[in-house]
């Protein structure tokens, strides 16, 4: 893929416009593979591009459906031993699960969805949809692997449950005690 899937977007970014400059927008894994595309395409070798849902979309997802507060609440009850770490987690993954996109996120997604199929030249495609944190791989700390990866993802329906299922694993009990562990707030990664 010689050409950039979508430009940069507040929702959706194409991986072949992503750099390292961008860990803040998109985390390390996606920047990392932007890096690759971009190194790569230099010297001949294709990397198969894609795009990005940003950490700007998911702060704006959280928000559209009212759920930072709720989040918060959450882990003021984990914290103050009223609620388990596993039902605490359970119940805000539950909570973004079961939220809505925005309609313009939802149509900047599936959008990069359909240009990504339309550049395959097929009209599904199967995709990896994976979290990267915009906190992974600091000097200090590393959360890598522990959000949820989904493999062989087809159709819009099936890639917008993923990028919730995404959303939501920030919030399993590794995750939620990782940070914590770290100092790190929920929302800065």
């Amino acid at each position: 893929m010689s050409r950039p899937l979508t430009a940069q977007a507040g929702n959706v970014i194409g991986l072949e416009s992503v750099s390292l400059g961008d860990l803040a927008l998109v985390g390390g894994k996606t920047a990392s593979l932007g890096e690759m595309i971009s190194q790569m395409a230099g010297l001949g070798i294709p990397v198969p591009g894609g795009f990005a849902v940003t950490a700007e979309a998911y702060r704006g997802f959280i928000e559209a459906n009212d759920l930072q507060e709720k989040i918060e609440e959450l882990l003021s009850q984990y914290h103050a031993g009223t609620l388990a770490l596993s039902e605490a987690g359970g119940k805000i993954r539950e909570l973004i699960s079961s939220g809505a996109f925005p309609a313009e996120m939802e149509a900047d997604i599936l959008s990069a969805y359909s240009a990504l199929g339309q550049l395959l030249g097929e009209k599904q495609v199967d995709v990896a949809v994976r979290s990267s944190a915009t906190a992974e791989d600091l000097p200090d700390a590393s959360f890598a692997g522990q959000q949820e990866t989904f493999l062989n993802i087809r159709g819009a329906d099936a890639l917008l449950d993923a990028c919730k299922r995404c959303f939501a694993s920030l919030y399993t009990d590794r995750a939620i005690s990782y940070r914590e562990q770290q100092g790190y707030a929920d929302i800065d990664v």
